[in-house]
């Protein structure tokens, strides 16, 4: 593994895990008023792109970290559908 590739999913872990904090925070209080509706399906449908394209690459630093992000954000933009 070289510095490229560490650097790769050091940057994955970082931006992927960035998301805990809110989906455990939307969880808990059910509470998306604060939260943008076309932030969140645009976000989410970039995040689907950048993980068909690891897949269509084989590059699994984005594969890991986009397929988290996606459950992450997917968890958020559904309780936004829900709770709005």
């Amino acid at each position: 593994m070289d510095w490229v590739e560490i650097l790769g999913y050091f940057a994955a872990f970082c931006t992927t895990i960035s998301f805990l904090p809110q989906t455990i925070k939307t969880i808990k209080t059910k509470d998306t008023s604060g939260l943008s509706l076309s932030m969140y399906v645009l976000f989410f449908i970039g995040i689907l792109c950048w993980f068909i394209y690891g897949l269509i690459i084989t590059n699994y630093p984005l594969l890991i970290a986009n397929g988290i992000t996606i459950v992450l954000a997917g968890i958020i933009l559904s309780m936004k559908l829900k709770y709005k």
